[in-house]
């Protein structure tokens, strides 16, 4: 009987309940950060909201974003944010958007005799970034040869503003709320029109993808992504 038991167990495993949907992000303030131990930001809330309104079990961890999208890119219960929907990326994830949409400009730092006219004036500077974002891969498009790249955004920023780095590419939604915090830095040329987005890799059901999807719709059209715009600075004017 007991060897009937273990044979009927083998044959027929106990159903384990899925895995919680991890969801990997960066230190990029005002839209994701850590602050006293906690994740803040108009994109972590929004994701935090989504989510509980799909009824989908997940986890969030925040890391350097190489290995964030990196594991987004290779662990099929993955998703990744705030993350560029862009036509290199397109066809390698399952989107969620919009989080935010956004141009990317170019910055120096205030008083700066760098001061480009075109993005073929640029090339000649040293632009820092961060290691495999979005703006490495429009750099390198633009011809730009001499790009610096580092773990994160407050470790580029370090280095404009201590003049190691001559520019450096960042959101103009976050351009406008550091130059409001007083921070000496200035834009010079646009970049990008970007989409910000949750980008899951394509092993992620349908189904939850489109639960996602409907969360935020629904986030948006009730004025909640409006309010925290607003709540972290990153309204317009």
């Amino acid at each position: 009987m007991k060897h009937a038991i273990l044979f009927a167990a083998l044959l027929f495993p106990a159903v384990s309940q899925a895995a919680p949907l991890m969801l990997t992000t960066e230190s990029y303030p005002p839209f994701n950060f850590r602050e006293n131990g906690e994740y803040k930001g108009s994109s972590v809330e929004q994701v935090d909201i989504l989510m509980k309104a799909a009824g989908i079990d997940y986890k969030m961890e925040m890391m350097p974003w190489a290995r964030a999208i990196a594991l987004a890119e290779n662990d099929g219960n993955t998703c990744v944010f705030t993350t560029v929907h862009n036509q290199e990326r397109d066809p390698a994830f399952k989107w969620i958007e919009p989080l935010l949409t956004s141009r990317t400009v170019l910055i120096r730092k205030a008083g700066s005799g760098v001061d480009p006219k075109s993005l073929a004036d640029a090339r000649q500077f040293n632009v820092g970034t961060q290691r495999d974002d979005f703006t490495q891969t429009i750099l390198q498009e633009n011809g730009f040869a001499r790009i610096d790249l580092a773990t994160d955004l407050e470790l580029t920023m370090k280095k404009l503003l201590s003049g190691r780095v001559d520019l450096m590419p960042i959101s103009e939604k976050y351009y406008d709320k550091l130059k409001r915090e007083g921070v000496p830095i200035e834009a010079t040329l646009v970049l990008a029109q970007d989409v910000y987005s949750i980008a899951c890799n394509p092993a992620v059901p349908d189904a939850t993808v489109a639960k996602m999807q409907a969360g935020l719709d629904a986030l948006i059209a009730d004025g909640t992504q409006k309010r925290l715009f607003e709540k972290y600075g990153l309204a317009d004017d």
